[in-house]
């Protein structure tokens, strides 16, 4: 496994993410804690893009929960049918509407352990709407942050709590806010999966990537 890269070398990257970037933003498209909710339960094996063209019009009809409960299911169907697994989100998405409705006067909650009782909600979708919506420095693990990371030295680790835990300890803190933003929009865009633009990468001199695409 790549080895974890130091302090200094750790805060150069940081500073060049922020430099580049200094309010990174998520790219799934909301208007409150719970649309994101929604729409981060929903981006599971999907894009944030098909996502958010099933949700434009979805989100005019039903941004709280209560609405999406008069929605109801097959109305949900209706707008989230370009969506993987769109049946199975959209009981999750009907479920955990009534027990927003019923147990939290319609207010989603902003613990983690809360957030994650809810169905369709696991740690990375809590993370996310806790550091999104919150401004809590969370960090939501998906496949571009492990793969980085562990190309990297930046967060390696062997599963995702693995992962998640090296952020948290290795990344100075002044940058932990957006440090998930930054990785992910790195991973996405820079170090993707079968040919990462290392050419490009405004941290190549830093990554332990042995072979990079040059």
């Amino acid at each position: 496994m790549t080895k974890q890269l130091d302090y200094h070398t750790m805060r150069e990257i940081f500073t060049r993410f922020e430099a580049a970037a200094p309010e990174p933003e998520g790219e799934l498209a909301h208007v409150n804690a719970y649309t994101l909710v929604v729409a981060v339960a929903l981006s599971a094996q999907a894009t944030d893009v098909g996502v958010n063209r099933a949700t434009r019009t979805l989100f005019e009809v039903a941004d709280t929960p209560q609405k999406m409960l008069d929605l109801g299911e097959e109305g949900l169907i209706a707008h989230i049918r370009s969506i993987g697994l769109y049946r199975n989100k959209a009981r999750n998405v009907m479920k955990l509407s009534r027990i927003l409705v019923e147990d939290y006067d319609g207010e989603v909650p902003n613990s983690r352990a809360a957030l994650q009782s809810l169905p369709g909600v696991g740690r990375k979708t809590a993370n996310v709407v806790l550091n999104m919506w919150w401004h809590y420095p969370a960090q939501a693990v998906d496949t571009h942050i492990f793969r980085l990371g562990n190309r990297s030295g930046i967060c390696p680790g062997r599963t995702v709590e693995a992962v998640e835990r090296a952020i948290e300890d290795n990344v100075p803190v002044d940058f932990q806010r957006h440090a998930h933003h930054w990785l992910i929009l790195h991973g996405r865009y820079v170090c993707t999966a079968r040919k990462p633009a290392c050419g490009t990468c405004l941290i190549r001199d830093l990554c332990l990537f042995e072979d990079k695409n040059l």
